[in-house]
């Protein structure tokens, strides 16, 4: 059994990675673990034995050479043979992969530190790694849309971030069906099906042994990931756009089907793939359509924009802006209003928000001080669903 002997700062000169170590550090976790070090400071020692041998730390030793740092903290390990120290420098790597994240903690922590000003890209994570499900969760634009309310979603559409096609999350039924007409055509194991393409990786330095690459790529970027696989002899059958799947020069088989995917961040891109997997130009895929076109009805099937009821004593900064937009004053003291609400009742279980934020007021109805001419009484009206309506209804808009 190994035991720590002592910490000391370490000159990286000495230190020896060691030269198997199975666990890639891309560019863009390299660049995460300066902007960390530079934050917080080097926090973690790094592992080594008395021979300098580099245990556990080698991304961290790398971000540290890059910000020019001379030394690092080490903490001496004795009493592992040779065979436990490899043995130990795999499960260190892999041991902290196999936990789980509790999204709903996660989401609470970033919302805090977010409204201390904090940037939340130093804690690792960013809006861009959020997986599927807690993108659709947290999509603030339609979680305040009003049903029927065209002009207020259309306000609400000015500050949505415009979708590219390097954002096409791929719901997991398209993802199945796509895998098994590969898994199908070409007589291959769905095992050896690879995906490098996720948020924050770096394709380029994925380990593509006895893998073919299935995945759906950054669009902007498909010719260049095309050669260099090409180029590394990596087999791929990966999405692409309809319009630039079509080959020119590039060695690669179009699969031109076209079919139309609504992707989890609602773009809808009509969508054909290309592969190196058979020596083609380019083929048509009946049965590929099929099976993608069925998916994803059943994805869209009976999709409904959310309604939520506020009450009257709710002010949120959209109903104000949208007071603005009509010409409305409305003033809302500090005496009359107190904390920040982020989400009503009925939103929790749903894990959705107020499009940003809302806070209490409680004067007695007809006493707030709006006006424009003739609805300008601040009358509040009988309100009796409640809804977001009947608040700009005793604003003064009909």
């Amino acid at each position: 059994m190994g035991s720590i002997k002592e910490l000391q700062s370490v000159e990286i000169a000495k230190i020896k990675p060691y030269k198997n170590n199975a666990k890639i550090h891309g560019k863009n976790q390299l660049k995460k673990l300066q902007e960390s070090i530079s934050e917080f400071g080097f926090l973690t020692p790094c592992l080594i034995d008395q021979d300098f041998n580099l245990i556990a730390g080698h991304g961290r030793v790398e971000a540290a050479k890059a910000l020019g740092m001379k030394e690092v903290p080490c903490v001496y390990i004795e009493n592992l043979n040779e065979t436990q120290r490899r043995a130990y420098i795999l499960a260190d790597n892999r041991l902290g992969e196999l936990g789980e994240w509790d999204m709903d903690l996660v989401n609470a922590e970033l919302e805090d530190l977010a409204d201390l000003n904090f940037d939340i890209n130093l804690t690792g994570f960013s809006v861009q790694d959020f997986d599927s499900s807690w993108f659709k969760e947290h999509n603030r634009n339609d979680a305040e849309k009003q049903e029927g309310n065209e002009e207020y979603n259309s306000f609400l559409d000015k500050f949505e971030i415009e979708k590219t096609t390097d954002d096409c999350y791929t719901p997991d039924n398209i993802y199945t069906a796509v895998a098994d007409w590969v898994a199908e055509e070409y007589g291959l194991k769905k095992e050896l099906f690879f995906r490098p393409f996720y948020p924050g990786g770096d394709y380029q330095n994925e380990s593509y042994k006895g893998k073919i690459v299935v995945d759906n790529p950054p669009f902007s970027i498909l010719s260049e990931i095309e050669q260099w696989f090409n180029d590394h002899d990596v087999k791929y059958f990966l999405f692409a756009p309809n319009t630039s799947n079509f080959p020119s020069k590039r060695k690669c088989c179009a699969i031109c089907t076209g079919v139309g995917i609504t992707y989890e961040n609602g773009a809808q891109v009509l969508t054909s793939f290309v592969t190196n997997l058979e020596n083609l130009a380019a083929r048509t895929a009946p049965k590929l359509y099929q099976m993608i076109n069925e998916a994803n009805i059943e994805n869209t099937k009976g999709r409904e924009m959310p309604h939520y009821e506020y009450p009257d004593e709710v002010v949120t900064a959209a109903m104000l802006s949208y007071l603005s937009k009509y010409g409305i004053d409305f003033k809302l003291s500090y005496e009359d209003s107190s904390e920040k609400i982020g989400m009503l009742d009925c939103q929790k279980e749903c894990g959705k928000g107020i499009f940003g934020g809302g806070v209490p007021d409680f004067r007695e109805s007809g006493s707030g001080e709006s006006g424009s001419g003739e609805s300008g009484s601040g009358e509040s009206g009988s309100g009796e669903s409640g809804s977001g309506e009947s608040n700009y209804l005793h604003m003064g808009i009909k």
